[in-house]
């Protein structure tokens, strides 16, 4: 089965990565077709466009954004999001129950930080030989917030002033550490992310 992805970050950004990973240990079979359309104004108003041509090509699309984007422009609403995306939809004449709609909250690095077990192995690898302070374990990873800038703090703390996570280079490497769903299955939109993949 081929699946379509759209994503608001660049050809580089973190989100492809994360959500690559995830997707071809959920479902293995999976052909992973990706979009990126560089932020969220172009996805909301884009998407239906592109949706239209993945479709061609694809069994199923989804659409996959941060309710939260590091620019912040203004307060985000998810409803106003999605009614935007279906318009943009509807307006493409796109088969709707061929798409699949995926809001990350606040941002994806809450999905990183759902998995202390993640962090300690990457970070224990970069800081060795010295110890690990202790990583803060989120029962609720939705609620965190500015995840980037907690994720960003914590490597900063473990790793000294200068070795800032970047998500391009870091994000990857967290994911590829998670060793099982159980703790990020504590984020809601990964929950949705999980269950829209292996329902396919």
């Amino acid at each position: 089965m081929k699946v379509g992805f759209i994503f608001e970050c660049g050809p580089k950004g973190a989100d492809v990565d994360v959500c690559q990973n995830l997707a071809a240990r959920l479902q293995p079979e999976l052909e992973c077709i990706t979009r990126t359309m560089d932020n969220k104004p172009n996805l909301v108003r884009e998407c239906g466009l592109v949706a239209s041509v993945l479709l061609q090509d694809c069994d199923h699309v989804l659409i996959i954004w941060d309710l939260y984007p590091p620019w912040r422009e203004s307060a985000p609403c998810l409803h106003q999001d999605r009614v935007d995306i279906f318009d943009s939809l509807c307006n493409t004449g796109v088969d709707q129950t061929k798409v699949s709609l995926v809001c990350i909250h606040e941002e994806l690095e809450a999905w990183l930080l759902a998995d202390k077990r993640a962090l300690q192995t990457v970070l224990a690898k970069m800081k060795h030989p010295h110890p690990l302070g202790k990583i803060k374990r989120y029962k609720i990873p939705d609620s965190i917030p500015q995840p980037k800038t907690k994720l960003i703090q914590l490597f900063q703390r473990e790793l000294g002033k200068t070795r800032k996570y970047v998500d391009f280079r870091d994000a990857k490497k967290i994911v590829a550490a998670v060793p099982d769903f159980n703790q990020i299955r504590r984020s809601t939109s990964f929950q949705r992310f999980h269950d829209i993949i292996t329902g396919l």
